[in-house]
């Protein structure tokens, strides 16, 4: 059987009850996990209390929130409510997001993030595990020792925090403090080198690399109308490499993207959004994701679980709900 998820990104149009349809269609179906995605727009924790309370099975996570604009006091409240609504089966996605957004949205400085998440997680743990939170950090000195006052409901005394990491240093730190990774946008040809170098590192931290998930980079989508799909992808990492800032485009860079990014940043700079798009070339589109039949889907995530990957994200164009859950079954295998 294969890992696999979907995602939820309720910063555009929305319907809850789509959402909870589609969430109740991948409960049943099998599917293992689904990501809610925040940005400046809705809020990911109200979206998970009721996905969460209308489902039975499937893992609900973030994917990601950031570090700076909750504390990890007001992290560990939402997600351990969470945990005990949905009986365990919650997962945090945290990462460190960029200046822009943490800056000129929330008007936090944008300070120390590798240190801020590291903090974090120690915070988060402290707590759930039911310890006095007596902690001296660079960040957080927190000398009360409060405890949740909730402890007895909460299922478990750990939840599994997920972090997105792009650049060495960060990837080295998750794989020492992290229960599963969130990589950035790969390209195919460099999967097994990826996870390869991520199991060092755990190794390094004294970890077994076994313990830790690795969602896939790409992910894929199954469709009668791929190009559609690919369109998305192209504009998806266009935006990435244009208009996130310097952390995702020296993120590219490191993937070996770095000429395309250039020339993206400066299509978009001189031309606008369209001639960004079609600055990324179709093979590069083709390396970063997967959209075409249920067959080709099946492929793609068995090159990735062979390259060590745990967690497979895909996308199912179909309307009808039996015919969808047809196709996830299919997917999991």
């Amino acid at each position: 059987m294969r890992k696999i998820g979907i995602g939820l990104n309720w910063q555009g149009a929305f319907s809850l009850s789509d959402a909870v349809e589609q969430a109740k269609v991948a409960d049943d179906s099998g599917v293992d996990h689904l990501m809610v995605a925040e940005a400046w727009g809705r809020d990911a924790v109200t979206t998970m209390a009721i996905l969460g309370y209308e489902t039975n099975r499937i893992r609900i996570g973030t994917a990601i929130i950031n570090v700076f604009s909750r504390t990890p006091g007001a992290v560990a409240q939402q997600f351990s409510t969470l945990d005990a609504l949905t009986d365990g089966r919650i997962i945090i996605g945290i990462g460190s997001s960029g200046p822009q957004v943490i800056e000129h949205f929330h008007g936090v400085p944008f300070d120390r993030p590798m240190r801020r998440i590291k903090e974090y997680v120690e915070i988060i743990n402290m707590l759930l595990a039911g310890e006095p939170l007596n902690y001296h950090g660079r960040i957080f000195n927190l000398e009360r020792g409060f405890t949740l006052r909730h402890l007895d409901e909460l299922p478990r005394k750990h939840i599994p925090i997920f972090i997105g990491a792009f650049s060495e240093k960060s990837v080295r730190q998750t794989a020492a403090i992290a229960d599963g990774w969130l990589p950035g946008h790969t390209t195919r040809d460099r999967w097994r080198d990826e996870v390869s170098t991520f199991h060092q590192y755990a190794r390094d931290a004294g970890r077994d690399p076994a313990e830790i998930e690795i969602k896939a980079s790409g992910g894929v989508e199954v469709t009668d109308n791929p190009q559609q799909a690919y369109d998305r992808i192209r504009q998806t990492n266009a935006f990435y490499m244009a208009r996130m800032g310097e952390l995702h485009y020296n993120a590219y860079r490191a993937f070996g993207l770095g000429e395309v990014a250039d020339e993206v940043r400066r299509a978009w700079r001189e031309h606008g959004s369209e001639a960004a798009y079609r600055a990324v070339p179709d093979d590069v589109v083709q390396s970063l994701g997967y959209a075409g039949p249920v067959e080709g889907a099946i492929d793609w995530m068995e090159e990735q679980r062979d390259a060590g990957y745990t967690l497979h994200g895909v996308s199912v164009d179909e309307p009808d709900p039996v015919k969808r859950a047809a196709i996830f079954k299919k997917l999991v295998g």
